[in-house]
């Protein structure tokens, strides 16, 4: 499973479509749905009857995940028993996002009629870099 490198240059001008996903170098057959998630926090606003008394913030779990193609060397168990690796998204629109001392998330799910595998990664911390 190889590809280019997303966000080449070629197309300043592109927002979204082609990405890839890396597992501590390994390419994964990326079918859709990536979602990526790196924030380390989050924030609830806390209201009271005489007003806005402003938020609590609670870490959070950063993430990537998406829908795989069950081709090559992808094992279920293989991704059940992934953890401390890196998890790179690499997108058309330049970007690349890492997620460091991951772990896949418990709910992978393999659709055999259509040959595809649900899988999310959870670590320890995110990072956006912009090429």
């Amino acid at each position: 499973m190889s590809g280019s490198m997303a966000g080449n240059g070629a197309c300043p001008n592109a927002v979204a479509g082609v990405a890839y996903v890396k597992v501590d170098g390994q390419q994964f057959a990326l079918r859709g749905n990536l979602q990526i998630s790196i924030q380390s926090f989050e924030r609830d606003g806390v209201a009271g009857l005489d007003g806005v008394h402003g938020y609590i913030e609670k870490p959070r779990v950063p993430f990537i995940q998406g829908e795989f193609s069950d081709i090559g060397g992808l094992s279920i168990q293989q991704l059940e028993q992934m953890c401390n690796v890196t998890v790179t998204a690499e997108l058309n629109n330049g970007k690349t996002y890492l997620l460091r001392n991951a772990w896949t998330a418990p709910a992978m799910e393999l659709n055999a009629a259509e040959g595809q595998v649900q899988v999310k990664w959870e670590g320890m911390s995110g990072e956006e870099i912009m090429n």
